[in-house]
């Protein structure tokens, strides 16, 4: 990302998507576990428990990606694909301003992972990125 009106661009998007991120943590209230006297509502409570947990798992792993976005502003990396090193098309990062690939080593990624493959490399560049 090459001007300065796109780096402050970008910075104000993921600021603002940092701050919805960190303002939405109310979910934690249904991860509380109170006793139910009928099975049914403790059955309904888990559920609850176990869709907020899964919530807060997402929110805090887009919260780890928009803070390496972030940096990535920071360092002037912003754009570059962190793994072919190549500029992420600007279509793609208007409609996600946190991603770090390039959509070919997302999907590549993404196969890897369903295939039960460990994916290395993005943990290290998420680390490298966040530090």
């Amino acid at each position: 990302m090459a001007t300065i009106n796109k780096k402050k661009e970008a910075r104000k998007v993921l600021d603002a998507k940092r701050r919805e991120l960190l303002s939405g943590t109310s979910d934690r209230e249904e991860i509380l576990i109170e006793n139910a006297a009928e099975d049914f509502d403790r059955l309904q409570q888990q559920m609850n428990r176990e869709v907020a947990i899964r919530n807060l798992d997402r929110e805090s792993k887009l919260l780890k990606e928009v803070q390496a976005a972030m940096n990535r502003v920071e360092e002037g990396t912003y754009g570059i694909c962190l793994r072919c090193e190549e500029e992420i098309p600007e279509k793609r990062m208007k409609a996600v301003p946190w991603a770090a690939y390039c959509v070919g080593c997302q999907e590549t990624i993404e196969r890897q992972r369903a295939a039960g493959e460990e994916v290395e490399e993005e943990a290290e560049a998420f680390e490298r990125a966040a530090a």
